[in-house]
């Protein structure tokens, strides 16, 4: 049994030494996602709807690398800067998960890695 690390060409680079994401026999571990924009490098938007978007965005490419995809995701971690976001972000989560709901929690952070992140969200899938 061993783990892999997962990158993709197309994510802004981690901010701290971890890695994208782990694979682990048919597991996959993603690390929490801010809302940067790869193509940019830049916070894909100010507000919490916007930024919910692109972590799943984010989050998304990775599985994708790793041969799997948003339907596969077993949980999902939230962190959220202020809790009265939550039906913003929640909007947006509905609609990129559609149908498929994963076992998640969301918590309001004290703060998180990037001036005017507001939302990070990682995951556990698996590959089919």
């Amino acid at each position: 049994m061993t783990h892999h690390p997962i990158h993709a060409a197309d994510l802004p680079k981690p901010v701290g030494p971890y890695s994208p994401g782990m694979g682990f026999e048919r597991l996959i571990f993603v690390s929490g996602q801010g809302a940067t924009d790869p193509a940019t490098g830049r916070l894909a938007g100010t507000d919490a709807a916007s930024q919910t978007e692109q972590c799943l965005k984010n989050v998304q490419t990775i599985l994708r690398a790793a041969g799997s995809d948003l339907q596969h995701v077993l949980r999902c971690g939230v962190f959220l800067i202020d809790m009265n976001e939550f039906s913003q972000m929640n909007g947006v989560y509905e609609r990129m998960f559609g149908d498929h709901r994963p076992a998640r929690t969301t918590i309001q952070a004290a703060g998180l890695p990037g001036h005017g992140l507001r939302v990070e969200i990682d995951c556990i899938a698996y590959k089919p």
